[in-house]
Formats: structure tokens, sequence, C-alpha cells
């Protein structure tokens, strides 16, 4: 019978204790990464129209992006109709427009681009006609549909086919226990990711949509999305577990969670938050995910070509490396 150390050492091997390290490493990045994000949110250079007469426009326009902070990006419009149509469209998130017979002017928003972004200009707006003694009247063109409470909807959608693409990709790998990932097998296990990532992206549009009310009118558009985001996540957590081994499904995590969801543009959009959140979202599928529901939903799909190429990168690069790397790491006939 070994001693109590024999035991211990037995236990817990030197590839125990770095997995465990960086699982620690894992939640502490988790902790700082949502806390960092979201502990200030403030609103940087979100885009509004300017609407007023031509001898005070500019003026006005300089005097918002001025603002201490950079709170708006404001550039003058030509007329109401065009800072209407830029604000259905989902081009800007709010316009400003004047009225120089009155001491009132108009505020025109979108809660479907995101409440939080809605609520910080007009707490702007409102502070900023203040100081010239103006009010402003604010005029929500585009609604959050009923069942979509603050917008977050699209958020939590995303964020579950994400879940699930890495969750499969891990376990298909883990499930595979010390087999070398060749070339055939990695090809059949992102075979068999398709039918998973289509089949997941209906049941998310369908419970989004007709089976709950959140998400109403567009399954068949969200249905298309879910299954691209679901391989994209599966295809990238793939890559890295034949690159990395076990070490890979923790990578996954890093992106798709510590630093994707956050940075996602979920509670609070894109433009409320820090620098590096801000700059990495969209280039992740969270982040280019939630804005192209938003925009599936709100927008008439307006502007999702980026984000879909996006998405699709990640499918492609991962699905490639995964089928590359495991054909390096076959071993070589003799």
């Amino acid at each position: 019978m070994g001693t109590l150390r024999d035991e211990i050492k037995d236990a817990i091997t030197p590839r125990a204790f770095v997995l465990v390290l960086g699982v620690m490493l894992l939640q502490l990045g988790f902790i700082a990464s949502f806390i960092g994000a979201f502990h200030a949110p403030a609103p940087h250079k979100i885009d509004v129209a300017v609407v007023a007469p031509a001898d005070q426009a500019p003026k006005l326009a300089g005097q918002l992006n001025a603002i201490s902070g950079t709170p708006l990006h404001a550039e003058v419009m030509d007329s109401a109709d065009a800072a209407h149509n830029a604000v259905v469209d989902g081009d800007i998130s709010a316009a400003l427009v004047v009225d120089p017979s009155s001491t009132k002017d108009q505020l025109l928003v979108a809660s479907g681009g995101g409440a939080s972004i809605v609520t910080a200009v007009e707490a702007v707006m409102t502070q900023a006609d203040a100081s010239q003694h103006r009010t402003v009247q604010t005029t929500d063109l585009v609604p959050l549909q009923s069942g979509d409470a603050r917008g977050l909807s699209g958020f939590y959608l995303v964020i579950g086919w994400l879940v699930g693409g890495y969750l499969v990709a891990s376990m298909l790998g883990i499930a595979k226990g010390e087999r070398p990932p060749t070339l055939r097998r990695i090809a059949i296990r992102l075979t068999s990711l398709l039918p998973y990532a289509v089949v997941s992206g209906l049941l998310g549009a369908l419970v989004a949509g007709p089976w709950m009310g959140a998400l109403d009118g567009h399954v068949l558009a969200l249905w298309g999305l879910g299954a691209l985001i679901v391989f994209a996540a599966a295809a990238a957590t793939t890559a890295f577990q034949v690159l990395l081994g076990v070490s890979g499904v923790g990578l996954a995590v890093l992106i798709f969670v510590v630093l994707g969801n956050p940075s996602a543009g979920g509670a609070y959009q894109i433009q409320m938050l820090p620098w590096l959140w801000r700059t990495i979202g969209n280039a992740l599928p969270n982040g280019a995910g939630t804005d192209s529901v938003r925009r599936i939903v709100y927008f008439g799909s307006q502007g999702i070509a980026t984000h879909l190429a996006v998405i699709a990168a990640w499918a492609v690069v991962g699905t490639v490396v995964s089928l590359v790397a495991a054909r390096m790491r076959e071993p070589r006939a003799s």
C-alpha cells in the first residue's frame, strides 16, 4: 500500500494541476471580463443625425461632437424624412430634429436597436437641449416587440446557439478519448456537426418565435443565422481541440464566453462598452450574431452582410484548420 504522499501524487498529476490552474484563470477571466465590461457603461460615438436650419445645423452638430467623452458622433442631414429613414433602416441610432418655430425638438430613436443606446442618447440630448433652454420629445420609430423585454431575446438566442455549438464539438472530441485526430475522423466529425447545426438553428428560432412569442415573424431568417452560428462555434472548437487537445475546450470558453458574451452587445450595446470589448465585439460570432438578430427582426435585415461574413469566416477557418492540422498530425506511411 502506497503512502498518502504517493496517493496524492498519483491523483494530482502535473497535467491535472495545469488543467486546474487553467480553469482558475478562466474563472478569474470570466469575473474580470464581465465586471470590466458592465461596471461603468458609457456611450461612445453613437451615430446620430442633426436636422436643423442650414445656419444652425453645423454648429449644433459640432457642439454635440464636442461633448466631453465623445458620447455622440453627430452628422448633419438635409431633411427630417432622410433622418427618419436612416433611423428606421438602422443606419444611425437616433436623429435630433430641431423645430425653429418653437423650443421643443424631436428625438427620433429605434429601441429595436438597443434599449441602452436609446436611454443614453435621450440623457445626452436632454442635457444638451436644456443648456440651450430647449426641451426634447422622444419618438420611438422602431419599438421592441411586446415579448422582447429590453431587447435581450436576440442576445440570449445567440448565446444558446453558441453554447450548443462549442459543447457538442467538445463532447465529440472528448468522447474519442486519446485517439489521434486523423483527417478521416475530423472530416466525419465536422460532417456530423452540420445536421446538428441545422436542427438546433431551427429549434432556437422556433423557441424564440412562435413558441414563446419573443421574436415573431422571422423563423426562416433566424433559422439560417442560427445554423451558421452553431456550426461556426462547433468548427472553431474542433480546430482548437485538434491543435491543443483538451485545452482547446478552455480556449473555446475563453473566446465564446469570457470575451464573447460581455462584448456581444446584449444588456449594453457595443457603443456603451469600454474600448477592449467595443473593439472585439463584432469580430466574434457573439456580437456579429446578436446584432444580426436585431437587424433581422427590427430593420428588415439591413446591414447584416458584414456580420454574416464574420460568422462564416469562423466556420470556414475552423473547418480548414481542423482538416489541415489533422492531416499534418497523421503518421506518415513508411
